[in-house]
């Protein structure tokens, strides 16, 4: 062929270039149908985003790939297939990347300026942001780029705008102080799901408080002492009788006094009550708990409860916040060394035990996170969880695998207020001004220049920003336009891109932001997709709001021990490393080869490196095809490819093994097609090798071999070409171009080089990845064809083991002698060309009798003994017999039981039984077959 393939098959030579190809030919690209019905046939597909700030680790890469291979399927299968890439702002860990950079610089953000670190970031970005969708575009990601989004865009930004308007229009949003989760590094507050709790060996400190009345004490048991300098009360248990006359008392708090000091009078240490709360159990520690409702969640509720003052100690950073008192400006685990010093010097430390305790970690910085007080911004959730709920509840979301869809709903209906401010400079400032005169909050999609309530100029924004999931939880429909306003009404309006591609097909992610994510997507989209009217104009009903239709949650990516991949632990893989190794398409097919719902997957070096050879041996059959074709131009035969399509059907003289690829292509390509279409990607990629390694190359194309028959010498003008040549030339090259396009969603890359190559460089289409995908109807069936075709395979492969027992020579022929039915017989006497190219055997006897003897094997089929002299070890032989007759017996014995188990035989199926049955009679034939030979071995 004009395009010879070259010897040796690299990914690296290849990979590049293809990757470059797809993104410059713009082949991915999907423009907004003219009409609705345009896009009816569709699958629209969003990428998790990752952070700005990431690089590609192997979730990422199992992601993608798994997202990829069903885009591509799709695709090829003649859908619309949309796949919208973007990236994520990452409020905090962008901020705290530029942050660090700064501080090696010797500069701090309060030294620029929000103005111009906000500048500083956005540098940062164009620089470094798009890392991670480059290293995409490497690994071949099919998607639309020219949709790419950012969540801080210029498009995205006012839809961010419009919705935090909306939500706080229609009472949804409030400001409030509560007791958040509080980041001392990154100086924000953090929600509950960025928050992993790990169990640390603590000290529980058991502390004495003096009566201010001198009439005794009581003994406080806490985790956290430095947070005394914030205590109010004591609480103890209304029922607990240690404490009933103590009830109503007042106690003096140990270390409270101020000192003196300019402008500051002394205090001394401050009166706190005792009071009674059913929060205080009388079973932890002494029963007496303190009391310190800025900064503690249960204590912050029994100061709502009680009309409790809140006094918050500690500042931003997590240091003491308390002019005048010694522990002021001490980081608060210094404060907690020195608090528990002076108790003890003082007297007052009655004992320290041990005490296991779940301490919160923030994810974005690994530090302690610090309950504390803080006024904040929040979404009434409940309103919006309702609808989430009905929506799976209905069925209008299904989740793969199903178990996920209870821990959805569990956490829906627990769910609390989501605190949706931070305290950052990058990211969504919130649209919010406060006034200065009035104290009155001013919300607007514009900047306002007066106060709404007193008209007062002196405004000033807010400073916080809107928490990344918030713009996160929007992108199913504000990547596709809304709000959309409409000039008439003000409400969002359809656009095209809406109507076409709203909701999304599916949304493929992991466990780990299923909340995060996942849910909020689902309360966004079913809230505001709502007020959106349908593309007929009717009203749009909660199944057709809702952001995706369903959710595929993948596992982990583990290490080849099962170990969680963890930098401490060094086990972490980096896919770009593995990647230039053994090429994308191993690292793709390993991955889809292990991954199926609700298991993790142990990656492995040597099963990629398995892969890499699968690639190769694909490239090798491509080089022998492109040569016969070669050969049989030089023959005189013509050959033109057409465009990838189906097989009507076969001519009635085409071979047994030709009329046996195509049936087994069939059945293969409705395997696959299942198996996607249930996130069996490891049941979809090990058809495909089967079928590609096992059928193809290690059968068909060896049997092929046989028909594959040129003249040496130059053709003259009358010769008249072989048919069956010429046919199984045509079979072998179509067989080959169908199972690359099988292929292709899997190994994008080595596909698209072979199929381009074998259309010499005239394909029907851009890219494989445009074409047909196979189905099943493609290509003619053939059962009967199958079952010979087994059945010959099974003859040869005992012949194949029986000559390696025997120990003869590899390139010696021998004659066999068989024992079977008219079918088989038939079988052998017509292929005695396959047995002897695929068995080197020399000549075929048929037998009317039963085989035995040690060069001989029995199949429930045939029985075929290798006429060949050896000596034969009669002990080995015996041996291996008994053995076999065991394993007969043990399954006679099994299928006994079964047959004569009246509650079995009345529920099981027809066809259960009747295969139990026939397998019965199958062993029962070995068996006698075994017993036999058995009796004809000599004694020793």
């Amino acid at each position: 062929m004009s395009q010879e393939l070259p010897k040796a098959y690299d990914p690296s030579v290849i990979e590049q270039r293809w990757a470059e190809y797809w993104v410059k030919e713009h082949l991915f690209d999907v423009p907004t149908p003219e009409t609705t019905h345009d896009a009816q046939k569709k699958f629209t597909i969003l990428l998790p985003p990752p952070n700005v700030t990431g690089r590609l680790h192997m979730g990422h890469m199992l992601n993608q790939a798994e997202m990829d291979i069903l885009t591509r399927w799709h695709r090829m299968r003649g859908e619309t297939s949309l796949w919208v890439p973007g990236t994520d702002h990452a409020g905090i860990a962008t901020q705290m990347m530029v942050e660090r950079q700064l501080k090696e610089e010797g500069k701090s953000r309060q030294e620029l300026g929000r103005n111009a670190f906000v500048e500083k970031v956005w540098a940062w970005r164009e620089l470094y942001g798009g890392a991670i969708l480059d290293q995409m575009k490497r690994l071949g990601a099919s998607v639309d780029w020219s949709r790419e989004y950012f969540t801080m865009d210029d498009k995205l930004s006012p839809a961010v705008k419009e919705a935090f308007v909306r939500l706080y229009e229609q009472g949804l949003i409030y400001r409030g102080a509560y007791i958040v989760n509080w980041d001392p590094v990154a100086q924000t507050a953090v929600s509950d799901l960025e928050v992993e709790h790990e169990e640390r060996l603590g000290k529980l400190y058991h502390i004495r408080y003096p009566l201010a009345d001198g009439t005794g004490s009581i003994v406080i048991a806490t985790t956290r002492p430095e947070t005394m300098l914030g205590d109010v009360a004591v609480a103890v248990n209304p029922t607990d009788e240690r404490y009933l006359a103590l009830q109503g008392k007042l106690v003096r708090l140990p270390l409270s006094g101020i000192s003196a000091a300019a402008g500051r009078t002394a205090q001394p240490d401050r009166e706190i009550p005792i009071l009674a709360d059913d929060w205080a159990k009388p079973e932890f520690g002494t029963g007496a708990v303190k009391v310190t409702p800025a900064h503690d969640a249960n204590d912050f509720a029994i100061g709502q409860r009680h009309n409790l003052p809140n006094l918050t100690i500690l500042d931003e950073t997590a240091h003491v916040l308390l002019p005048g008192s010694p522990y002021h400006g001490l980081d608060r685990y210094a404060a907690r060394e020195k608090i528990v010093a002076d108790l003890e010097a003082q007297g007052l430390l009655v004992e320290v035990k041990d005490h296991t305790n779940a301490i919160g970690l923030s994810q974005r910085t690994g530090v302690v996170i610090e309950p504390r007080l803080s006024q904040q911004w929040f979404i009434k959730i409940q309103p919006l969880a309702d609808k989430a709920i009905e929506a799976v509840d209905k069925g209008y979301i299904k989740f793969t695998p199903d178990q996920y869809r209870k821990t959805y709903d569990e956490w829906m209906r627990n769910i609390h207020d989501w605190c949706i401010s931070r305290q950052l400079w990058w990211g969504h400032r919130i649209p919010a001004w406060h006034c200065k005169a009035c104290a009155a909050i001013t919300v607007s999609r514009e900047t306002p220049t007066h106060c709404a309530t007193c008209n007062s100029t002196e405004i000033t924004q807010e400073t916080d920003v809107l928490d990344t999931w918030f713009s996160s939880g929007l992108l199913p429909f504000t990547v596709f336009g809304w709000p959309n306003p409409n000039p008439d009404t003000g409400m969002p309006d359809l656009t095209p891109d809406l109507a076409a591609f709203y909701p999304t097909q599916l949304l493929v992610t992991g466990f780990d932001i299923l909340f995060f994510w996942v849910a909020r997507m689902v309360m966004l989209g079913t809230h505001f997709m709502l007020d959106v009217p349908m593309p007929d104009g009717s009203k749009r009903e909660l199944k057709d709001a809702v952001p995706f239709r369903e959710v595929y949650i993948h596992g982990l990516v583990r290490d080849a021990n099962r170990e969680k991949m963890s930098k401490t632990k060094g086990n972490v893989i980096n896919p770009i490393d593995i990647i230039e190794r053994f090429g994308t398409d191993a690292v793709r097919f390993t991955l889809a080869s292990m991954a199926s719902p609700g298991t993790d997957i142990a990656f492995s070096e040597a099963r990629t490196e398995g892969y890499r050879a699968f690639a190769n041996k694909i490239w090798n059959a491509a080089r022998f095809l492109f040569m016969n074709v070669d050969r049989a131009k030089e023959a005189g035969y013509s050959m033109t490819m057409r465009d990838s399509g189906g097989v009507a059907s076969l001519p009635d003289n085409t071979p047994l093994e030709t009329r046996w690829i195509f049936s087994r292509l069939s059945v293969v390509s409705a395997e696959v097609d299942r198996a996607l279409a249930d996130y069996r990607f490891d049941e979809a990629a090990n058809a495909i090798y089967q079928f590609f390694w096992g059928e193809f190359c290690d059968w068909y194309l060896e049997l092929a071999k046989l028909r594959l028959v040129f003249p040496e010498n130059a053709p003259t003008e009358d010769a008249e070409p072989d048919m069956t040549t010429a046919l199984t030339l045509a079979s072998l090259v179509g067989v080959f171009e169908s199972a690359l396009r099988l292929l292709s969603p899997f190994m994008p890359f080595l596909t698209e080089e072979i199929w381009h190559a074998l259309y010499e460089g005239k394909p029907p289409a851009k890219s494989i990845a445009l074409t047909r995908y196979p189905q099943a109807t493609d290509f003619p069936a053939d059962p009967v064809a199958e079952s010979a075709m087994k059945t010959l395979q099974e003859l040869i492969v005992t012949v194949r083991g029986l000559r390696k027992e025997l120990g003869v020579p590899e390139k010696e022929a021998t004659p066999i002698t068989i024992h079977a039915g008219n079918r088989v017989l038939a079988l052998a006497d017509a292929n005695a060309d396959v047995l002897s190219r695929m068995a080197r055997v020399q000549a075929v006897e048929f037998a009317s009798e039963s085989l035995t003897g040690s060069n001989a094997r029995s199949t429930a089929e045939f029985d075929v003994a290798v006429i060949y002299e050896r000596q034969i070890d009669i002990p080995a032989e015996r041996e291996r017999l008994t053995k076999d007759l065991a394993k007969y017996e043990k399954g006679l014995a099994s299928a006994d039981k079964q047959l004569n188990n009246e509650t079995f035989m009345s529920k099981a199926p027809a066809h259960i039984v009747d295969g139990l049955r026939k397998q019965s009679a199958e062993t029962k034939i070995l068996y006698d077959k075994t017993r036999a030979a058995l009796d004809s071995l000599p004694s020793v």
